[in-house]
């Protein structure tokens, strides 16, 4: 029997027409179309006014909402029937593609409103979209509705849902709301925080090259009140101490962690390398000499050690992970 005459059978006679061979090949792709499926990392719960959706993240890092939750957050138990949709290669719920929708959809949320099929922690297969259709869609019904006389009266009562959905996403972004439900927070941050130390730490030491002008040195005697002797001096060795306090921990987040791991002392608490020798040239060495030189500016505008610190606390401060996060994603 050829592969046509049997796709034109009903199911169950279809399914007994095939031959082992042809069972078997059916099978293999349909293992090879689960195994292609992303992978959900992080799952759980999210709650929105009187609904909870499940939510997860996958291993591309995409926040995916699933389907019937969000199907029921918004009123819809099922597909719609008997609609008159409009003409367009869309890949959008059934619910959205009323003609008197078409107005108030955006080109973007035709593009995020595709169905993704994933594996879940638990089972074989599910069914979501991306967690940014949420709001989006909120959005549409909303407009719609402030129009006037647009909606029709199955769709009123998803207007209503929009509204109390969009009143319990208010100043709260959904990816973070999916990542605190699933905990993929503690995730996010430590893979920012390994995005920048990989632009910042170098994975091969650089031959030595004087980065700490002298004035930097001769700056910290003037406002400590010590006698300057020149750079031929041994330094105090706190003067290490107000280094890694004045730049290597503003520079950014869990830099001098990172070379105090790679550049440890020895027996003597001596380092066998200067920790900017670790640094990458593209964005380590020209951060490096950029902040220098802010805190240049600061200390030549200070009387005293204690006048600096303010100044320096003030415009280069040491900030907390998530804040020198956002500020690194933003450059």
């Amino acid at each position: 029997m050829t592969e046509e005459s049997i796709q034109s059978m009903g199911g169950k006679a279809r399914a007994e027409a095939l031959t082992p061979e042809q069972r078997s090949e059916i099978a293999r792709h349909a293992a090879e179309a689960r195994h292609k499926l992303p992978k959900a990392t992080h799952e759980g719960d999210l709650t929105l006014g009187n609904y909870t959706i499940h939510c997860a993240v996958l291993e591309d890092g995409q926040r995916v909402l699933t389907q019937s939750d969000l199907m029921r957050a918004l009123g819809r138990a099922r597909q719609a029937k008997g609609r008159q949709y409009y003409d367009g290669d869309v890949n959008m719920p059934a619910f959205l593609t009323a003609k008197n929708l078409k107005p108030f959809i955006d080109k973007d949320l035709e593009v995020t409103s595709s169905q993704i099929e994933f594996r879940p922690l638990k089972g074989a297969k599910a069914f979501g979209y991306p967690a940014e259709l949420l709001p989006k869609v909120c959005e549409v019904f909303l407009r719609a509705r402030d129009q006037g006389d647009v909606l029709t009266h199955n769709q009123i009562h998803i207007a209503r849902q929009a509204d109390v959905l969009m009143r319990a996403l208010a100043h709260v972004g959904i990816a973070a709301l999916v990542d605190e439900a699933t905990g993929y927070q503690e995730v996010r941050d430590r893979l920012a925080l390994q995005k920048i130390l990989d632009a910042f730490i170098s994975k091969e030491l650089a031959k030595w090259a004087k980065r700490f002008p002298d004035e930097f040195y001769r700056e910290i005697f003037r406002l400590k009140n010590w006698p300057w002797k020149g750079m031929k001096v041994n330094r105090p060795g706190v003067v290490a101490h107000y280094t890694n306090d004045v730049v290597y921990e503003r520079l950014a987040p869990g830099v001098l962690k990172e070379l105090k791991r790679i550049n440890p002392p020895d027996e003597r608490g001596q380092r066998k390398h200067k920790h900017h020798q670790w640094l990458t040239p593209d964005v380590g060495h020209p951060k490096l000499r950029d902040h220098l030189n802010g805190v240049l500016a600061l200390m030549r505008a200070s009387n005293t050690w204690k006048d600096f610190k303010k100044l320096l606390d003030r415009a280069l401060p040491r900030h907390g992970l998530a804040a020198q996060i956002e500020m690194y994603d933003e450059d």
